[in-house]
């Protein structure tokens, strides 16, 4: 009886989570946002496949859950004209080369910090490239993120983002800035400082320019 029991709160949690994410889906629609729910890792694949032109011109941001994916490996493979940010050897100012094409790029791949169930992400940048992006320039922004990055509205985004992405992506990074020590932001004049500029993207003129892949689970930070 206690497992029957046991089974069915785990069902009615997970109830909850699938009407929070179409939920959030509908809400990105309305803000012009194209949104897609991805049950598994692989229908995310299929999904990012049937959006992105084989052979096109695609730039990638910092995103974690394109690396969990696998995504970053599919860009790798020749099939698109990847301008790779992260190749071996590849120097501080062509660093900067590839994040200014972003700008006139057919693709932009990305990772958000957070997406409230209102359809807005939310986002904090150090250099402010990936906001920018986002915000402007290339053509199409292809937005992956797990369904662990939706939370209620742009204050509890902010939170999250401060408590939780930022430190994490500090410590990835071996910044050395405070919040690596503790986890907490101080909001600090460190130089390798995170948490810069901060953009809440909310409806779109341009209509589904940005488009977002939720894939149900825990991805990215």
């Amino acid at each position: 009886l206690r497992r029957n029991r046991a089974m069915y709160f785990k069902d009615a949690i997970k109830k909850c989570e699938d009407l929070k994410i179409r939920r959030t889906v509908e809400a990105l629609k309305k803000n012009h946002i194209e949104a897609f729910y991805a049950k598994t890792p692989e229908e995310a694949v299929i999904i990012f496949k049937d959006l992105v032109r084989e052979n096109s011109v695609v730039t990638a941001g910092g995103c974690m859950t394109s690396i969990e994916l696998g995504i970053v490996e599919i860009l790798r493979s020749g099939v698109y004209n990847y301008i790779d940010r992260e190749r071996p050897g590849i120097t501080p100012e062509e660093v900067q080369v590839v994040q200014r094409q972003a700008f006139t790029a057919d693709y932009f791949i990305t990772g958000t910090n957070a997406i409230t169930e209102k359809g807005e992400l939310f986002n904090i940048d150090g250099n402010g490239n990936r906001v920018a992006a986002i915000s402007y320039g290339p053509k199409e922004v292809i937005v992956i993120a797990g369904s662990n990055k939706i939370v209620r509205d742009a204050e509890e985004a902010r939170k999250r983002v401060k408590e939780i992405s930022a430190p994490a992506n500090a410590m990835r990074l071996d910044c050395n800035t405070p919040c690596t020590i503790d986890g907490i932001c101080r909001n600090c004049a460190s130089e390798k400082r995170r948490c810069c500029t901060e953009v809440l993207t909310g409806y779109q003129r341009i209509k589904n320019r940005i488009k977002v892949i939720i894939v149900d689970g825990d991805f990215g930070f």
